[in-house]
């Protein structure tokens, strides 16, 4: 086992370390799961929702973007900002009113704004489908991460099945809770290795950041400014507008839960000020993918150059503090993403009467669906939960009368004494 190997298994286990030391007390509510009871202060505000913004995408794929595209990578530099503009207005009256009614869900807040129960059905069905593509981008941006790094399939497999059982154990355990203690972490690690790479890189390979844009300027002065082609004025723009008004208008189920967790109005505002600042982050991994411009042959793959400089740079057990930094950049938000998912499965497709009990339902449905997902589809899960609940039969006996798995696959897939117990 090699030491990048080494480094990111251990980094991968603290990561959820932390997550499981999230939780305070017992949590037998629904509401203290997604919310924490609505007390997060502005430091705790502040990593939870920073989470959302930087994922492997933003990790890797800011510099992969930047390798081809060039300035038209900096779209992503304005709509942050931009967006918490308006979020410092909008933000509080949706927590007043999610406070006022109870809301733990966008499509809480939904169906109750228009009064339509079957809208908020089909809006948090339509959160979970969406939101699948998403969560399978951090999982296979960590896998691709530990591939280059150590350059075994093995490896990249047995890190995703361990990084990702582990998310859904701290979450399933702590709730929103677990994934704020882990953004702790997250951020602190990712912030500290893109200034070593953002340093060491550029030195390395062409003595410094200036050193970099000279020769961009020289050998790509066409990516230097944004000319016609696939990332064209068209492109930068409409992909600005869409991810402002995607963040303004919190248009994914994961972004409420973080939002409705503030312990007040003054909290959110306070957090809509300072987010913005955490946007420059952003930069640094663009840099890096300027340095690999004049570094790397054209053919490298764009989504790899962050890492195959990394590689060429530092001593293997650095590269696994950077594949660690990597994975946490994908671990945090899927945490996120499963608890905005899990929730609206919760309360707006899978409905119970009583809620302490529908808690305890739909948490262990929540567990049963999410083992079968990777075998038969998030969507299908989802029918046969809700059709379990509905017949009042159980989980395995839905499944299989759908045809979607056997009774001996289902046994093997599910075994829940192993996917809730935290150790």
């Amino acid at each position: 086992m090699s030491a990048t190997l080494i480094v990111t298994l251990f980094g991968i286990v603290l990561i959820a370390i932390f997550g499981f030391f999230g939780r305070r007390g017992p949590v037998v509510e629904l509401a203290d799961w997604v919310v924490g009871g609505r007390k997060f202060g502005t430091i705790t505000m502040w990593f939870l929702q920073a989470g959302e913004v930087f994922t492997t995408f933003t990790f890797l794929g800011m510099a992969g973007l930047a390798f081809t595209g060039g300035v038209a990578s900096f779209y992503a530099l304005p709509y942050i900002p931009l967006a918490y503009i308006g979020l410092y207005f909008l933000g509080p009256l949706i927590w007043r009113r999610g406070r006022e009614r109870g809301h733990l869900t966008q499509s809480d807040f939904i169906a109750d704004f228009y009064d339509s129960r079957l809208l908020g059905t089909v809006t948090a069905i339509f959160g979970v489908i969406f939101l699948l593509p998403y969560l399978q981008l951090q999982i296979t941006g960590l896998g691709l991460a530990v591939q280059l790094a150590t350059g075994d399939k093995t490896s990249s497999t047995l890190s995703m099945i361990i990084a990702f059982g582990l998310v859904v154990g701290f979450v399933l355990w702590a709730g929103i809770r677990g994934v704020a203690t882990t953004s702790y972490l997250k951020d602190v690690l990712m912030i500290v290795v893109l200034v070593v790479l953002v340093v060491a890189i550029p030195a390395h390979f062409t003595d410094g950041i200036g050193g970099t844009f000279q020769r961009v300027l020289a050998q790509h002065p066409d990516l230097l400014r944004i000319t016609p082609g696939t990332y064209d004025r068209t492109w930068y723009f409409t992909s600005m507008l869409a991810s402002t008004l995607g963040v303004l208008f919190m248009t994914l189920p994961h972004q409420w839960p973080a939002l409705l967790s503030a312990g007040s109005p003054t909290v959110l505002r306070r957090n809509y000020m300072y987010l913005p600042v955490y946007s420059v982050c952003l930069a640094l991994p663009m840099i890096i993918g300027f340095t690999a411009l004049v570094a790397l042959p054209a053919k490298t793959s764009s989504n790899g150059v962050l890492l195959t400089l990394a590689n060429q740079t530092f001593p293997p057990w650095f590269v696994g503090v950077v594949v660690v930094a990597t994975a946490a950049t994908a671990m945090v938000p899927a945490a996120g993403l499963i608890v905005g998912m899990s929730s609206v499965m919760a309360r707006n497709i899978v409905r119970t009467r009583d809620e302490r009990t529908g808690f305890r339902v739909n948490q262990a449905s929540v567990v049963l669906v999410t083992a079968l997902a990777p075998r038969i589809g998030y969507d299908n899960a989802a029918k046969v939960a809700k059709s379990a609940h509905a017949h009042g039969t159980t989980l395995k006996e839905e499944a299989v009368r759908q045809g979607f798995v056997s009774a001996a696959e289902f046994d093997r897939l599910v075994q829940p004494g192993k996917m809730t117990h935290p150790g």
